[in-house]
């Protein structure tokens, strides 16, 4: 017996959806972490909250060159 299907949209109970935010920001933070160790790939992780508070994660120092994937202009400092 499997977890059944939700849907996926906005949660209209703030404290419901806090709950949530905090629960699937801990498991894809985790996730960042495996990949990063069972793949050794770089892996960045940036997460804004409702509330603009950052989160974020990163295998090596994140001061790998962004502007080497094409993300940033070679011209702005992202540090």
């Amino acid at each position: 017996m499997g977890r059944g299907k939700i849907v996926i949209r906005r949660i209209d109970n703030t404290t419901n959806r806090q709950v949530t935010f905090s629960k699937r920001r801990s498991g894809l933070l985790k996730k960042a972490k495996e990949l990063a160790v069972l793949c050794d790939a770089e892996v960045g992780v940036v997460i804004f909250s409702s509330t603009g508070k950052l989160y974020e994660f990163a295998s090596t120092s994140l001061n790998f060159d962004l502007a080497q994937f094409g993300l940033v202009d070679a011209s702005v400092d992202v540090r």
